[in-house]
């Protein structure tokens, strides 16, 4: 009877080594598609960053790049401890997908409230960026980002195209009469912006504010559905942690 009990218990310790094996392959694919979203978010993605008021989607982006970095080192260390079946590698393995879980966790609460105050924050900051800041000598990289803005959006202003003519660069002798950036036009040559037919210039309802807003929108459900995957993938992997470990002392002790 002890030794029928005995061979159960080896049968349930490869299945769970199994399983967990398995879990550990999805969670590190799991983390390098993290990091890889955190690192398109900022890399492709980064010329839109200095037209908003605050980092916070920046740092949203920086959290899931090191969660995803911290899930594919924890990968590499579980695959070890499963192999190995060393209960302090186990008990390293849970701690640190605790610890990703609680990271993960706190890159989700700032999307989460930085897509709440989204939509003011534009409002307020971006209408105030294209008619103090933008064509300022001092505002070169805030003028680069609008203009890519503009032309990537296919859009003409903060509301419309008519938010220029408050512009302090529309206003000055630098824009040679232009109405609007040449950013605007559909076909960008030198001072085209000097004529704002429809025929020439962006004109979208709602402005480049409902363009920004619905990107960054998407970009914050899509770092927030990629999180949550890995986080449930990660309570999975605790909970079989725990289970091998227990079944581990349990067959040596």
């Amino acid at each position: 009877m002890a030794h029928y009990k005995t061979e159960q218990e080896d049968w349930l310790i490869v299945y769970l080594k199994y399983l967990l094996f398995l879990f550990n392959f999805f969670f590190w694919v799991g983390g390098a598609a993290v990091m890889a979203v955190g690192v398109w978010t900022l890399v492709e993605k980064s010329g839109y960053l200095s037209v908003l008021a605050s980092s916070t989607f920046a740092t949203s982006a920086y959290i899931l790049i090191f969660a995803g970095a911290l899930v594919v080192v924890t990968g590499f260390l579980g695959f070890g401890a499963i192999i190995r079946e060393q209960k302090s590698c186990l008990s390293t393995y849970f701690c640190l997908l605790l610890v990703i879980f609680l990271v993960e966790l706190v890159a989700g609460v700032l999307a989460h409230v930085y897509y709440q105050r989204l939509s003011d924050e534009l409002k307020q900051h971006l209408n105030r960026t294209l008619t103090e800041n933008y064509g300022q000598p001092r505002a070169v990289e805030i003028t680069a980002s609008v203009d890519r803005l503009q032309q990537d959006f296919k859009c003409c202003g903060s509301n419309s195209s008519a938010d220029w003519q408050h512009s302090s660069y529309i206003l000055s002798r630098e824009a040679e009469g232009r109405r609007v950036p040449d950013s605007c036009c559909k076909t960008v040559v030198t001072r085209c912006g000097q004529r704002v037919h429809p025929s020439n210039i962006y004109k979208v309802e709602g402005g480049c504010i409902t363009k920004l807003e619905q990107f960054l929108a998407d970009h914050l459900l899509l770092m927030g559905a990629v999180g949550i995957g890995v986080a449930c993938l990660q309570i999975c992997g605790m909970i079989l942690t725990c289970c091998l470990h227990r079944r581990l002392q349990r067959h040596f002790y």
